[in-house]
């Protein structure tokens, strides 16, 4: 499994968008997008994998903070 993480700003740090991405052997299977505040499956049998890491509140917390931990923290640091 392979996760590709992406920032997207919009007017500086005012609008922060932050998607997850994960492959298995070359397809997107699984995608975070912290405007929809979910984990989508994008095959059928990923759908039940999302569904498991949407029912985890740990998981979910974790990602919600990632747009403040990871995305502006990053953008203020380059």
């Amino acid at each position: 499994d392979i996760s590709k993480v992406e920032c997207h700003f919009i007017n500086g740090t005012e609008k922060v968008r932050l998607v997850v991405r994960n492959f298995y052997n070359r397809e997107e299977i699984v995608r975070y997008d912290s405007d929809v505040g979910r984990y989508v499956g994008l095959t059928p049998r990923a759908e039940k994998a999302a569904w498991n890491l949407n029912s985890n509140p740990a998981e979910m917390e974790r990602r919600r903070a990632e747009v403040d931990t990871y995305c502006r923290r990053n953008y203020e640091l380059a």
